[in-house]
């Protein structure tokens, strides 16, 4: 029984936390805003993951996702949020698409590399170009309405927050049924045997190439929903650190499975913070420290950590009866 529920009622648990906690402490809305924002950033680094493919440049998509929101914004007088978001999302899976048609030729490190290559060239342009992007200062993101009403700042993030929420659980079993598709199968097999996909007449260039877009399309959502929640974007959107950032948290959650990208979001987002009030000067040893125990402890990430003590648990019931 305990198994059962540490496996299947884990994450309406976690979901029941997050609709009440704002309710409890409201203080830690935004704090949960920005961590369901990144979430779906890093449940598109798990996607690749799928694949063995591991993308230290995906903050390129997170910026342009970003900056593009905030030159909709600036163009439409603050404009509606879902079309904000959507721009977003488009902009990414464009990008995405073009520069992904050179990239899937690649596997492994030079994949890596190679994102990581796009992502600080984008960094780059944000910096130098300082009259179209505002260069270190960033720009500002005007408050955009929603369904056509202008709200204040307090309503609006109750909005942003619980619309936050349904995105990203509608985003979590988006690309769980995804990957359990015959694409997302495929997908699979360019880690465990790339070989046979292609003796099998499928081309696994084309397969990782529309996981590519779909994890740049998560990726970009993430990187507008972000804009919108802080009202401001800068070049460290597109900064190595954060792609890196978002893997660090894949690991932390279970890059083994989509749930983890929320469980690793939430964990690793009130860490940081806390860490950072409670010890300024030694906040990036605790993450690492974090991280470290999981590695060594529980390679499957969190998700599998209460998989794992769950099992345990229902073993040791069935042999007491």
């Amino acid at each position: 029984m305990t198994f059962h529920l540490s496996k299947r009622w884990l994450p309406l648990l976690i979901v029941l936390l997050l609709v009440i906690a704002p309710l409890v402490a409201p203080s830690t809305k935004v704090l949960l805003i920005l961590a369901l924002a990144k979430s779906l950033a890093v449940l598109g680094v798990i996607v690749l993951l799928q694949a063995g493919q591991v993308s230290f440049g995906h903050a390129l998509f997170f910026a342009i996702a970003a900056y593009g929101a905030a030159f909709l914004g600036r163009s439409m007088g603050g404009g509606e949020i879902v079309l904000t978001l959507l721009a977003g999302v488009v902009a990414a899976s464009v990008v995405a698409l073009v520069i992904g048609l050179f990239i899937v030729r690649y596997r492994h490190i030079f994949f890596g590399m190679l994102n990581l290559a796009a992502s600080m060239i984008f960094f780059s342009f944000l910096e130098k170009f300082y009259y179209i992007t505002g260069g270190s200062d960033g720009l500002s993101v005007p408050r955009p309405t929603v369904l056509g009403m202008a709200l204040e700042r307090g309503a609006f993030e109750w909005v942003l927050f619980y619309g936050s929420l349904g995105l990203v659980l509608w985003a979590l079993a988006g690309t769980h049924r995804f990957l359990t598709s015959p694409l997302g199968q495929m997908m699979r097999a360019i880690k465990t045997n790339e070989v046979r996909l292609e003796y099998l007449g499928v081309s696994s260039r084309r397969v990782l190439l529309a996981g590519y877009v779909l994890s740049a399309a998560l990726c970009g959502l993430g990187g507008a929903l972000m804009a919108t929640a802080q009202g401001i974007v800068t070049p460290e959107y597109a900064w190595w650190i954060r792609s890196g950032e978002f893997v660090f948290i894949a690991i932390l959650g279970g890059a083994g499975s989509v749930n983890g990208a929320l469980v690793g979001a939430l964990a690793y987002e009130f860490v940081k913070t806390y860490a950072a009030a409670f010890a300024a000067d030694v906040w990036q040893l605790v993450l690492g420290a974090v991280l470290l125990v999981v590695i060594l402890f529980a390679p499957s990430g969190l998700i599998g950590l209460s998989q794992t003590l769950g099992t345990r648990r229902w073993v040791q019931e069935e042999g007491a009866e």
